[in-house]
């Protein structure tokens, strides 16, 4: 009897680690087709990737929150050589799980003039597999920096992005990612125009 608890909690655990194992982020890989989706903007106006992908290459930057210091500076980089990105033919988005009010804020902070877009109902950070829960010990911790998830993403609640770049050409394929877990760690405006 002893030995089939143990055999049936061994396997409990192993089922418990491979869920654990697939339900992480993992990002799209260069070469997938990339999801089709359409969002509002930051001027209250629908962004059509399709109709994007048309005029040439989209660069899709997904990001944290306008609280993160490490996705305002990456997302000022962007928008002080968005020049030389928009030379190449390419549209710049970005995508955050954050409230159309925190998104103003995020322009603010960053000057950013491409599109953000807030991704009501997680839609396309999950269509992007870059979407995940952020565990209850991470939530409280946040809170003693003062960053409430609720209030940040509204409905959208306790879920951020992996903050990945994503560059799709015009033939609807990932044709470069940059994905880490380490939030700190991002794309840089050369990486984008090397690959564009």
């Amino acid at each position: 009897m002893k030995r089939i608890i143990t055999v049936v909690g061994t396997m409990f655990l192993m089922a418990v680690s491979f869920a654990q194992m697939y339900s992480r982020p993992q990002g799209l890989k260069v070469g997938d087709m990339a999801p089709d989706f359409s969002a509002i903007n930051q001027e209250g106006k629908k962004v059509e990737f399709k109709e994007l992908l048309m005029k040439g290459d989209v660069v899709l930057i997904f990001y944290r929150g306008q609280w993160c210091p490490y996705c305002n500076k990456q997302l000022s980089k962007i928008n002080d050589s968005l020049a030389l990105i928009t030379a190449k033919g390419a549209t710049v988005l970005a995508i955050t799980p954050e409230t159309e009010e925190n998104v103003v804020k995020t322009i603010k902070k960053t000057k950013a003039s491409f599109d953000v877009l807030t991704d009501k109902g997680l839609t396309i950070m999950k269509d992007y597999k870059v979407s995940f829960a952020v565990d209850e010990k991470t939530i409280e911790k946040y809170k003693g920096y003062g960053i409430d998830f609720e209030k940040a993403n509204g409905k959208n609640g306790a879920n951020l992005p992996v903050p990945a770049t994503f560059i799709i050409g015009k033939d609807g394929k990932v044709k470069y990612v940059f994905f880490n877990t380490d939030y700190s760690k991002r794309a840089s405006v050369q990486d984008i125009l090397d690959n564009l």
